[in-house]
């Protein structure tokens, strides 16, 4: 097994495992049986912004994580190939 898979190898684990935890973290968008019943929202305008800069935050994580894990499920396939050879 060489350096170059390694370090793949490595960087797959990662971004697989920060996706994983960023998707944890994020917040349910499904507010249940009980506010489609109440009509009720107990979120104030304070809450509405502080959640809103959280899940700004873990969307731009999940995105960069999800492109890293693209960009180099891409590079595995088409570079471990060439060293092979």
């Amino acid at each position: 097994m060489g350096t170059v898979e390694v370090i793949m190898g490595v960087l797959l684990l990662i971004s697989c495992l920060i996706i994983v935890v960023v998707v944890l973290m994020q917040d349910s968008k499904d507010q249940g049986l009980t506010s489609a019943i109440g009509g009720g929202s107990s979120d104030t305008f304070f809450n509405k912004n502080e959640s809103r800069t959280k899940e700004a935050r873990l969307n731009r994580w999940t995105k960069f994580a999800a492109f890293l894990f693209f960009a180099v499920t891409l590079a595995v396939n088409i570079i471990i190939p060439f060293l092979h050879k």
